[in-house]
């Protein structure tokens, strides 16, 4: 039974997921990730949204504004939660394939499962899901999705 549960609230997630990219098509974004979260006693529903032209306040609140209905309908969360819009940041966590995708041309770390660490430029992802990378020395590194133990963008500040 509780199988069940776990099997109901996935597909629940997923029809989520794809009701809010459809609500959100028109407005120039990509669904970057979605989390139910609770902070100081308060449900929140956090949905994050990339672009390759940035994302803005204004942005935020047009993509706000088309999710909200869908929301009334799959209700995300049990009672009272906060909606929050925003982008991932410039120095994100890559946890998903599609995460890598719109982290091209990005300064990327990641950790394999023997706890290397590779540092450089994410030059590719193809469609076997490996990533390359330029490193900092200029060598040429491919990684397969599936070895990758952690992985985040990050910003050279100058």
């Amino acid at each position: 039974m509780e199988n069940d549960l776990l099997v109901g609230d996935k597909i629940m997630n997923i029809e989520l997921e794809e009701a809010i990219k459809t609500a959100i098509q028109g407005c120039n974004v990509q669904l970057y990730d979605i989390q139910k979260l609770k902070e100081n006693k308060t449900n929140i529903l956090r949905v994050t949204i990339t672009s390759k032209d940035g994302i803005s306040l204004e942005k935020c609140t047009e993509v706000s504004r088309m999710i909200s209905p869908v929301l009334d309908i799959y209700e995300p969360m049990d009672g009272k939660y906060n909606l929050e819009v925003s982008s991932p940041g410039i120095e994100r966590k890559l946890k998903k394939l599609k995460h890598f995708y719109y982290s091209i041309g990005e300064n990327v770390k990641i950790k394999d499962y023997t706890t290397n660490t590779t540092k450089g430029k994410l030059l590719e992802v193809d469609d076997n899901d490996i990533i390359t990378i330029q490193t900092n020395d200029n060598d040429i590194v491919k990684i397969n999705f599936n070895d990758i133990l952690s992985a985040s963008t990050y910003f050279v500040w100058k």
